[in-house]
């Protein structure tokens, strides 16, 4: 099987790279700079599941000099989505691969499935907690990663089988589930909480629990975004819900989310892709997520990085 990964982030880069340690076919699908900073440095991962380099990994940067692939992982920021498809679009037309999309939140879908269709595009997400440092090397400070995918047609039974069986042969988790879309979703909760509280209190995990406030408030996004998800047809139990809740407790002091990560270094935020993407559908079934949409306005400003004059 050969595999594009497309983005080197924190994320593409680490799972890519644990790919290509697992002595897979892979290669990355990244911009000019990106480029030239893996050719300068070479992707380099430092992680509790074991450090890695790789100074010959193949680097692609236009969508034509792509060929021979099966599986595009997906591993760009949901505000990069709209630049991305066009280059998907040429891919998958030149080679017939499917694509992985690892991205936050649910709307993503969609879109993909209109540009290259149904048939092409499986459901997954991943979870780490990661970045890259000033030199573009990942550091994996969390214990576990894990890749969940599955299909979401019946043309792709076989690319799930062949991703599914490298699961052992690789240094983190590369797991296949049945129900991807509940699963998917799982994660759209959590992240949608644990992202906003983080990010809006500029704190990290340890400071969720630190007053009742607080955690009330991440908790009351869990409640909110399982409504939604009701809504769109992906029912949860109460345990569910509430071992999600609880699972905001589990974090080390200092962890914190992407989006905090990426607002400390006054990058831009997922904030319309995850809390926007909430609100939208909201408004499709005529609900309302007062905390979610008070999340919002308040991470709004940041979407663009941080704010001039700041």
């Amino acid at each position: 099987m050969n595999i594009l990964v497309q983005g080197a982030g924190a994320l593409g880069a680490y799972f890519g790279g644990r790919l290509l340690e697992a002595g897979l076919n892979v290669s990355f699908f990244v911009r000019e700079r990106r480029a030239a900073q893996l050719a300068k440095e070479g992707l380099k991962i430092y992680s509790p599941e074991g450090n890695f380099e790789a100074r010959d990994a193949t680097i692609y940067t236009e969508a034509e000099q792509v060929e021979n692939i099966d599986l595009i992982i997906l591993a760009v920021k949901g505000y990069h989505l709209g630049q991305a498809i066009p280059q998907v679009q040429t891919i998958v037309e030149q080679t017939g691969a499917f694509v992985l999309p690892l991205l936050n939140g649910i709307e993503h879908l969609e879109t993909l499935q209109q540009a290259i269709g149904k048939e092409k595009v499986l459901g997954g997400f991943a979870s780490i907690i990661a970045t890259l440092n000033e030199q573009g090397h990942v550091e994996h400070t969390s214990g576990s990663g894990a890749v969940k995918f599955g299909a979401l047609h019946n043309e792709q039974t076989e690319i799930c089988a062949q991703l599914e069986a490298v699961h052992n042969d690789v240094k983190t988790n590369i797991l296949r589930e049945e129900n991807i879309l509940k699963h998917m979703w799982k994660k759209y909760i959590f992240i949608t909480s644990f992202s906003g509280i983080t990010s809006a209190m500029q704190l990290p995990a340890g400071f969720i629990t630190s007053t009742e406030a607080s955690f009330a408030v991440a908790r009351k996004v869990i409640l909110e975004m399982s409504m939604l998800a009701e809504k769109e047809g992906i029912v949860l139990t109460e345990q569910e819900v509430e071992t999600m809740a609880t699972r905001l407790k589990g974090f080390r002091e200092e962890a914190t989310s992407s989006m905090h990560q990426d607002m400390r270094k006054g990058l831009p935020l997922e904030v319309e892709h995850l809390h926007g993407g909430a609100l939208r559908l909201a408004a499709k079934h005529d609900v309302v997520l007062p905390v979610i949409e008070t999340l919002y306005g308040i991470l709004k400003p940041y979407e663009n990085g941080k704010p001039s004059g700041l």
